[in-house]
């Protein structure tokens, strides 16, 4: 409920209060006042003069409608977090209107409700107390808490109704109550070691609540009670001479106290005699009587002892028992065994019947209990030898070997015929002195040692080990390492090994490349008289260590680039070309995988990761491939530990067709060149007719001479077929000619423009005298639209299987000079600068004439089958002729094509 207290106003009508009260935990939005009309306000005016909350004086719990003045609550208030345990809980809050400034503090007791019950800290509360406490003692609980104040805060506890406690409920000075157990009958932990009760705390709240606790009353015992033995008196039988330790009697008392109250402590009365105490002694902890001295039955028949048992508990009550020890007559004396002397070692060497001691065997008893039967006990090498009367020797029965037995304990047993038979027994210890008889022992007789490549010289790799079963000096091993050689050098430049452990080390780093396994012997020698050796043999394996990267054989280009040409109408899977590598490492440090590192963004191609080979992923596309280049970064990584790897970089050129790419470094050289010659277009046209009749003119004055020196090989050569079709012109030489020409007597030279990435290199091309004056280009070569349609083929040419191929084919240039020389700009000269010979391997197919002259078409064709086996239906698939791509005609018009020029010397 909502309760209005107070207006409190002050007439100077700056400053007026007002007090509400609100009870904890409210819903949101429970109305507390209206501060407007309380504060008589005219609710029309409060917009207009501007009513509001000072912003400092606002708290989350309340809320004030700024419209009409009414504080609700906002929030739900929890009296127990805001004030604790404050008796008071106030909330404030200041609101001010304007013209004229008024300014009002709102006060907001937050009443406490019966929100929570007493708790206690813990559910189990344990008091301990001695059973000897007296009744009327008081023992303090452990009180309540009650977060509630005032009437709903802890009133009160209760406990469960019982005859041996109450509660008495107190009230401290700050008004909190607490209990105390106080003792209302003696406890005796003998009938009930503990007591269990319900605590409650009740509060003062309508309705009450409780909180309950399970007190645990422990009795502490204390002594009041007594031991007391099974009987007072106790009757045995003892055997005279028993041995010491024997049991006579386990006694047993009771004491129904716990802990040090029923712990008892056993002891011989004081007033025993001193004997008695010699021959028996007793267990304080277990009361086990037992034989101590000898026990003579001549001596006494009857032993009295007096034992007493008490507590460790204070004001301890001893109880007393009688013990009495009947001695019965035996065979009490036994056969005495006495050495007069003893070798302390003996020789395995020893021969048998060599003397070790000498002993005598003595029997104070009579008649059958004074016979004596002596004998050696155990399969021991020695035997008993009878001297005279009772002395006795004992002597080696047979040959010794220390190393199965390097001592013996000599046991002689001596028994006399009584009843019962009494024997007596005497150990020696005969130690067995060593002879070098062993040879040291390797513990296997071939080690196989595995060293790791590069390892750092003075290594240990491994440790042989010697025994021997002898000792001393004849144990002492010494290792040495037998000489040997091992490729040419002696093996103890390879490793050492220390004399006194065995241990081996690497003198020098190993290679697994140069040296993978090596074999020597080591010997192990004793210090003994004679010495004594063994050998053994050492196998040494060099473990490869991933020290070697991939080595990227093919493709092979300038600057570390290969070039790859890739038609645009190539099938997805078309082979570009495949890396080919190796490592000089073994196992999985040789196994390689391949995969594209950068410049296949767009998903051209695809890597065969095993093999190597690059193919197309997909087709060609004129929207997704604009760019005519893909410089493509391969990486070949091996699978050692760490793995290296190396890297190969492709440039992989989208052509119309493989002729293209084959001469797409032409094209691209002469478009840069096309802006140059444009202002030459004039000059060149009118020089092209005075060139083309100087050609035809040349044509057929060399046709004559040809026809009489009966070298029509040569002529067929000169003309447009040999420019684009050479086998031809050597098969016509081979059946025409009459003489054998030399490459003395042609100069053949091919000039072109080459263009190699984005650069332009200009070839120079000599220039003859009787062509070079009236033609456009001296190095054009003119042929029919039969001739070039016959060579059409070259544009359209497959892509080659092998890139190794390829590369020994661009090896081989379609220029020579013909005068045997190399010379710049000649076949001969390219194939030197390059560094390879294995381009002549692709000439196997030519002819001595084709050979001399360089023409044959079977001289350019790579010797090689096709991937299916099967041979192919034209060697023109597999053509290359280097600068001799397909070029369109528009181009050939332009003078770009590539050409040949031959020298005839003239004849007499």
């Amino acid at each position: 409920m909502i309760v209005f207290l107070i207006v409190l106003c002050i007439t100077d009508g700056v400053l007026s209060q007002i007090r509400y009260s609100v009870p904890e935990e409210a819903d949101h939005g429970t109305l507390v006042g209206n501060i407007a009309e309380d504060l008589g306000l005219d609710l029309t005016k409060l917009a207009s003069r501007r009513f509001q909350v000072v912003p400092n004086s606002r708290t989350p719990y309340l809320e004030v409608n700024l419209e009409n003045g009414v504080l609700f609550v906002n929030e739900k208030i929890d009296r127990e977090q805001i004030c604790r345990q404050s008796a008071s809980c106030q909330l404030n809050m200041e609101v001010f209107l304007e013209n004229p400034l008024e300014l009002f503090r709102v006060e907001i007791e937050v009443v406490d409700i019966n929100d929570n019950p007493p708790s206690f800290p813990e559910t189990d509360i344990t008091v301990e107390i001695s059973e000897s406490a007296t009744p009327g003692t008081r023992f303090p609980l452990e009180s309540a808490f009650d977060p509630d104040v005032g009437s709903n805060a802890l009133r009160t506890y209760d406990i469960t109704t019982n005859n041996y406690f109450y509660l008495d409920v107190q009230t401290q000075t700050d008004g909190n109550k607490f209990a105390e157990l106080v003792l209302e009958k003696p406890l005796d932990r003998e009938q009930q070691a503990a007591h269990r009760y319900v605590l409650t705390a009740v509060d003062g709240g309508q309705p009450p609540r409780t909180g309950t606790a399970l007190l645990v009353v422990k009795v502490l015992d204390s002594n009041d009670n007594v031991p007391v033995f099974d009987q007072p008196v106790y009757t045995v039988s003892l055997s005279e001479n028993a041995p010491v330790g024997t049991l006579v009697l386990q006694l047993n008392a009771t004491d129904l106290d716990e802990g040090l109250n029923g712990e008892i402590v056993y002891s011989f009365s004081n007033h025993i005699s001193n004997r008695v105490k010699d021959l028996f002694s007793i267990d304080p902890r277990t009361g086990r009587i037992e034989v101590r001295g000898e026990v003579d039955f001549e001596e006494s028949s009857l032993y009295q002892i007096f034992v007493q048992a008490k507590d460790l508990g204070p004001n301890a009550v001893p109880a007393h028992c009688k013990v009495l020890v009947k001695v019965t007559d035996v065979n009490d004396n036994a056969p005495e065994i006495t050495f007069s002397t003893v070798t302390e070692s003996v020789s395995e060497k020893a021969a048998p019947g060599t003397v070790i001691a000498l002993l005598s065997v003595t029997d104070r008893d009579a008649e059958e209990n004074g016979q004596i039967h002596v004998e050696i006990l155990g399969d021991v090498p020695f035997k008993l030898k009878s001297s005279f009367r009772n002395y006795f020797t004992i002597v080696t029965d047979g040959p010794l070997n220390r190393e199965q037995a390097d001592s013996y304990s000599v046991t002689v047993v001596a028994r006399d015929k009584g009843t019962p038979s009494l024997a007596t027994s005497k150990s020696i210890r005969v130690q067995v002195s060593d002879e070098n008889d062993n040879a040291p022992t390797f513990t296997q007789p071939i080690y196989d040692v595995y060293v790791t490549e590069n390892n750092v010289p003075g290594a240990y790799i491994h440790a042989v080990t010697a025994l021997d079963p002898d000792i001393g000096q004849n144990a002492l091993i010494s290792y040495s390492i037998l000489e040997c050689d091992i490729q040419g050098m002696s093996v103890k430049t390879y490793v050492s090994i220390n004399e006194e452990t065995g241990y081996l080390y690497a003198l020098r780093s190993f290679d697994y490349e140069q040296l993978k396994d090596f074999t020597f012997m080591v010997q192990a020698k004793d210090a003994g008289t004679p010495e004594l050796f063994s050998n053994a043999t050492v196998k040494v394996i060099i473990v490869d260590q991933n020290d070697n990267a991939p080595l990227v054989l093919a493709p092979l280009g300038k600057n570390g680039t290969a070039k790859e040409p890739l038609p645009r109408s190539a099938e997805p899977g078309y082979l570009v070309t495949r890396i080919v590598a190796m490592d000089a490492d073994d196992g999985e440090n040789a196994r390689l995988s391949y995969s594209i590192q950068r410049g296949n963004e767009n998903g051209m191609f695809r890597m065969d990761w095993r093999t190597g080979e690059l193919r197309t992923a997909r087709r060609v596309s004129a929207k997704r491939d604009p760019h005519q280049l893909y410089n493509l970064l391969i990486e070949v990584r091996d699978h050692g530990q760490p793995p290296l790897s190396s890297s190969a970089s492709v440039l992989v050129m989208l052509v119309d067709s493989v002729a293209e790419g084959r001469g797409n470094g032409e094209r691209g050289g002469t478009t840069k060149a096309k802006d140059g010659t444009l202002d030459l277009t004039l000059i060149l046209i009118i020089a092209l007719g005075s060139v083309s009749f100087i050609f035809l003119l040349v044509m057929i004055v060399l046709a004559v001479r040809c026809q009489k020196d009966k070298k029509l090989n040569i002529y067929t050569c000169l003309t447009s077929d040999c420019c684009l079709g050479c086998s031809s012109c050597c098969s016509r030489q081979g059946r025409a000619r009459k003489k054998k020409l030399s490459k003395s007597d042609i100069m053949l030279v091919q000039s072109a423009v080459n263009v190699s990435g984005t650069g332009t290199a200009q070839v120079p091309v000599e220039e003859s005298g009787s062509f070079g004056s009236h033609h456009q280009n001296q190095n054009y070569c003119y042929q029919t639209k039969h001739q070039r349609a016959e060579l059409s083929y070259l544009a359209d040419r497959p892509r080659r299987v092998n890139s190794s191929a390829f590369q020994e084919a661009d090896l081989v240039s379609s220029k020579d000079s013909g005068h045997g020389d190399s010379e710049q700009g000649d076949s001969d000269h390219d194939a030197t600068n390059r560094g390879h010979s294995s381009g002549a391997d692709l000439f196997s197919n030519c002819t001595e004439e084709c050979k001399a002259l360089g023409h044959s078409d079977r001289c350019w064709m790579p010797s090689f089958m096709p991937s299916d086996g099967r041979q192919g239906p034209d060697y023109r698939s597999n053509l290359h002729v280097p600068g001799m791509d397909s070029v369109p005609d528009t181009e050939r018009g332009k003078g770009f094509s590539s050409s040949f020029r031959m020298d005839i010397p003239e004849t007499a």
